[in-house]
Parts: structure tokens; sequence; C-alpha cells
């Protein structure tokens, strides 16, 4: 979605990240950024975006194609890469819609969230503001998380329907609550995703994310969003790295 595009054809996009859309406080959410490099990639096919440095809010930012990718960069600063890529695994088995409300009861960002302001999932940040995901623990389904989303009509650029990004960052957050991050704070550090479809607005949506795997600071998730008549929105694998919170507000 190049909203601010008014750069000539083959040179940098300036692309900038509204408050709205943080992670932590003071950076981007990054799924919502990976969404935004992800529609510079183009076409259908899986596109894998790694995140290098947080990246700011309220900033002139550039996206400029380069060896079949496009970086997004601050100056000389590298904050983001994107370029086709290829998802790991298969699709997180879904739950049915009132299984994934009774999990958000459970979860854990209740308790203790490391980032409250969060655009997708944080406890500050209720739909309509926000996405309002609260993905919980799944009974019966070890290291699996759901969480409902439902949508508002403040996500559409046009009537009735969210834009892509608005999937990658929905896809975003599940994965990273499967692996515990009230107990070990982490930030997205890649996300290789594909989405078929965007939900109208209103829709009642289920979003599914499951543990991989770890190793050392490093957790490997994968997460699914679905429709309301059951079928794939869109499709996640992510690597999340083990942070310390304070260090980003600063």
């Amino acid at each position: 979605m190049l909203r601010d595009d008014t750069a000539a054809p083959g040179g940098p996009v300036p692309l900038s990240i509204p408050s709205r859309f943080c992670g932590p406080s003071r950076s981007a959410n990054g799924g919502y950024v990976a969404g935004r490099l992800a529609a510079l990639v183009g076409g259908t096919r899986p596109v894998e975006v790694t995140l290098r440095r947080p990246p700011p809010l309220d900033t002139r930012l550039d996206a400029t194609a380069r060896d079949g990718a496009v970086v997004l960069t601050l100056g000389d600063a590298l904050l983001a890469e994107a370029r086709p890529g290829q998802l790991p695994g298969e699709v997180v088995d879904p739950v049915p819609f009132d299984v994934a409300a009774a999990a958000m009861s459970a979860y854990s960002g209740l308790v203790q969230h490391p980032f409250p302001s969060c655009f997708a999932c944080g406890t500050d940040r209720p739909a309509p503001e926000g996405l309002g995901l609260r993905p919980g623990p799944v009974p019966g389904r070890p290291d699996t998380v759901a969480t409902t989303w439902v949508p508002a009509e403040g996500l559409a650029e046009q009537p009735g329907a969210v834009p892509p990004e608005m999937v990658w960052a929905a896809l975003d957050c599940p994965g990273g609550w499967s692996a515990d991050l009230a107990g070990r704070p982490m930030m997205l550090g890649r996300m290789t995703a594909t989405v078929h479809a965007v939900p109208a607005t209103g829709e009642r949506c289920v979003v599914v994310g499951r543990l991989l795997g770890r190793q050392g600071r490093k957790a490997f998730t994968a997460s699914t969003a679905y429709d309301a008549d059951g079928r794939v929105l869109g499709h996640a694998g992510a690597t999340w790295i083990a942070v310390d919170p304070s260090a980003l507000d600063r």
C-alpha cells in the first residue's frame, strides 16, 4: 500500500509508520511494517521480511528496490529487508470462534505485558483503536494460543475490507504469545507470510499461533488467520529474539 508514494518509478518510496501502529511505544509493530514492505514486493507468493532495527514512528523512511529485495532505510541505517520467501511448515489447525473467545480470558498479557501499547495485542489498545487480539492457551493443544479478531471499521481504507498489512499484523503477535512473551519478552526478528484474502470489517475471524521450537535467544513460531467460514486468510512463520524491553523505550 503506497499511500505516501511520491517517488519516481524505480526510485525510493517514502514510507512512514503512524504512531497508531506501534509495537513498543516508540517503534513500529513488526507485523504491520512487514505487511507494508510485502506490498512493495508484490505478487501472491510468500514474502520474507527481516527486521534489522526497530523502525521509528512518524518518520520519513525510504523503501528501495535493491538486488531482488526491498530495503527499508533511515539515512544510511538498514532497518528491514523484504524478498520473496518460502513458508516453513503447515498451517496451524483452526479452533472454533467460541473456543478462541474462551481462550482470551487466560491471555497472559492481561497480567503482565512487555509492550502494552502494541497495536495488535496491547492491553492499552482495545479495538477499535487496536486490533484487540488476546491470544490465550487452547485447552488440549500444547504450545498453541488462539484469539478472536473482529476487524473494526476504522481499519478499512475502502468500505468493508481491511488492507493486507492488517492481516500481517494479526498474524504477528499470536505467534509470539505461543512462546510466552510475558515470561520472556521478545521482538519479531523475521516473518515470512502469505495473505490469501482480507476479511470484511465486522467479520468474526480467528487467529491461532503455535510454538515450533527454541534455540538460545530465538523462538520459532507459526500462525494462521481464518475467516468466518473457516477459510485461511493468511499463514506465517516467524523468528522471535529475546530482548530487554526497557531498552526499547529509552
